[in-house]
C-alpha cells in the first residue's frame, strides 16, 4: 500500500477488530442494535478499496434511501477526492487504484436481472434479515473472479423479518446442508462464522447517545430481548409457523387419475406465479407444481400457464385475483378476457386477505386423523421457503406483511386456491343464484357471461 492510501478510520471496539479480522468466506455480525454494524461495514470496505488495488466491491440495502444515509452520504464524507470520484448515475465510487465499491439496493426479483453476470470480490448484505434466502443465494453467486484477491461475503443483521430463517440457521444455529450428492451443494461449517455484537460493545454510541440504551429497554418484551440483547429466539418470524417439512413436504408420486386438478395464480409484470393443486378423496390439496417469472405480458402469462399443464392434463378451474378484470387501457379488454382468448378460461378468487390467509392457516392444521389438509411437492421450492419466510404485518398481526413484495406472489396463488376451495364448497352446485344476488355464469366468468367467455 502507497503512503497516498494510508487511512486511519478512527478507533474500533474490540467487536468490530474481530469483523476486520475475519478470514471466512461469510462472516456474520450483529445481533443487537446499536452495535456499531454500520460503521463497521463502511470501514472494512473502504479498507479493502485501498488495500485490494482493483477489488470490486458490493455493497446492498434492501431499499436506496437506507443506502444513502447509512453508507453513501457518511463513506463520501470520508474518502478525499483525489483518491475517488464518485458516480451518481452508477451509484459507484472509483478509486484512483483501480478499486470499485458499487452501491447496490435490491428490488426484489426484478434486480437478479440487473446483477446477472456481474462479478464481486467482496459483498456486503446489510441487515440481512430483510432478504430473502434466495436472495443471499443469488449475491453468493457474483461472489466470483479470476484474481488473486480473497472472495468474502459479509453479513450483517439483527433478528426478525423475512430473512430471519436462514440468517439464524447459517449463523446463529450453525446447521449446515450436508449428505448431498453433489459437494458442491453442501456446506461447509468452516466458511461461517458470527461476531455477537451489542449496544455495550459500542462505547462510542452510548456516550454520544446516553438515550438510546433506555429506548431499546423500554421497547414490548419480544423487541426488547431481540433488539436489546440479540436473543434470536424472541422474533418468531413466519406468519405460517404451522408449515413445516416433516408434516407438510412430500417427494413427489404419480397422481391418480380420479384426483381433481386446479391452478391458481398471482399476476402482474413483476410477478406471474401459478400453482398447481389435485385434491383427493378425502379432501386434500397437493400442491404439485409451481411456476413463476416476471416480465410477462398477459397472453404471454396465460401461454407460460398452458404450456406447463401435460396434455389431457383436465383442470376443473383456475382462481385468478380480482383485478383480472380491470379494463385495459389499450386493448379496452379486461385482463380476465385476454386470458379466455388465449385459451385459459379462469374464475374470479375472492380477494379477502386476512380470511385467505386464515384459509392456508387452516389448511396447513392437522385434521382429526393427524395429517393436514394441504401438502406440497418437493420441487414447490419457491412457493414453500415464501410461506417460512413472510411475516405477519406490523399494523394487522392476523394478516401477512406485503413487503418485501417478492415473497408474497406465490403465497397469494396459494391463498386464491384455498379460499376459492371453501367459498366453492359452500356455493350451491347447480347454477341459481348467490347471497350477493350474482348467477352461476356470473360468478364463473368473474362478470357477465359474454360471447368471449363461453367460446371455449
Amino acid at each position: 500500500m502507497s503512503a497516498d492510501y494510508e487511512w486511519n478510520p478512527g478507533d474500533a471496539n474490540p467487536k468490530q477488530r474481530l469483523f476486520f479480522a475475519s478470514r471466512k468466506l461469510y462472516t456474520g455480525y450483529g445481533g443487537a442494535k446499536g452495535g456499531g454494524k454500520t460503521w463497521a461495514m463502511r470501514t472494512k470496505a473502504l479498507l479493502g478499496a485501498y488495500n485490494y488495488p482493483g477489488i470490486r466491491i458490493l455493497i446492498m440495502r434492501r431499499t436506496y434511501p437506507e443506502l444513502q444515509s447509512n453508507h453513501i452520504e457518511p463513506m463520501l464524507k470520508l474518502v478525499k477526492p483525489e483518491l475517488a470520484g464518485y458516480n451518481g448515475s452508477l451509484h459507484s465510487l472509483y478509486f484512483v487504484n483501480g478499486s470499485l465499491i458499487h452501491f447496490g439496493h435490491w428490488a426484489g426479483e426484478q434486480s437478479e436481472l440487473e446483477y446477472n453476470g456481474q462479478e464481486y470480490d467482496w459483498i456486503f448484505l446489510d441487515e440481512a434479515t430483510q432478504f430473502t434466502w434466495r436472495a443471499f443465494q443469488f449475491l453468493g453467486g457474483l461472489l466470483r473472479g479470476v484474481n488473486d484477491i480473497p472472495k468474502r461475503f459479509y453479513v450483517t443483521c439483527n433478528p426478525g423479518g423475512v430473512g430471519h430463517r436462514w440468517v439464524k440457521r447459517l449463523f446463529i444455529d450453525r446447521e449446515f446442508i450436508s449428505g448431498r450428492e453433489n459437494p458442491e451443494e453442501n456446506e461447509d461449517p468452516d466458511d461461517y462464522t458470527f461476531i455477537p455484537a451489542t449496544v455495550e460493545d459500542n462505547a462510542a454510541l452510548l456516550k454520544a447517545s446516553p438515550g438510546y440504551l433506555r429506548m431499546l429497554s423500554s421497547m414490548p418484551e419480544n423487541l426488547r430481548r431481540a433488539y436489546r440483547y440479540g436473543e434470536w429466539d424472541a422474533l418468531g418470524g413466519s406468519y405460517f409457523p404451522e408449515l413445516s417439512e416433516k408434516a407438510h413436504v412430500v417427494e413427489p408420486f404419480a397422481i391418480p387419475a380420479g384426483w381433481k386438478r386446479y391452478r391458481a395464480f398471482d399476476y402482474g409484470l413483476d410477478m406471474f406465479a401459478c400453482a398447481w393443486f389435485a385434491v383427493d378423496e378425502a379432501g386434500r390439496s397437493w400442491m404439485y407444481r409451481e411456476y413463476s417469472k416476471s416480465g410477462l405480458i398477459v397472453k404471454d402469462a396465460a401461454k407460460a400457464m398452458l404450456e406447463r399443464t401435460l396434455p389431457g392434463e383436465r383442470i376443473e378451474a383456475t382462481f385468478a385475483p380480482p383485478d383480472m378484470w380491470s379494463r385495459q387501457k389499450d386493448s379496452g379488454k379486461t385482463m380476465a378476457e385476454l386470458f379466455f382468448e388465449g385459451g385459459a378460461p379462469i374464475v374470479r378468487a375472492d380477494n379477502s386477505r386476512v380470511q385467505g390467509h386464515m384459509m392456508i392457516k387452516e389448511m396447513l392444521a392437522k385434521r382429526p386423523d393427524g395429517r393436514p389438509s394441504l401438502f406440497f411437492f418437493s420441487n414447490c421450492r419457491q412457493t414453500i421457503d415464501d410461506l417460512k419466510d413472510i411475516q405477519a404485518d406490523e399494523n394487522d398481526p392476523n394478516d401477512c406483511a406485503a413487503e418485501p413484495h417478492e415473497v408474497t406472489h406465490r403465497v397469494d396463488a396459494v391463498r386464491y386456491y384455498c379460499i376459492s376451495r371453501v367459498l366453492s364448497a359452500e356455493r350451491p352446485e347447480r347454477p341459481g343464484g348467490d347471497a350477493d344476488g350474482m348467477d352461476y355464469d356470473e360468478y364463473m366468468a368473474g362478470g357477465g357471461a359474454t360471447a368471449s367467455y363461453i367460446r371455449f
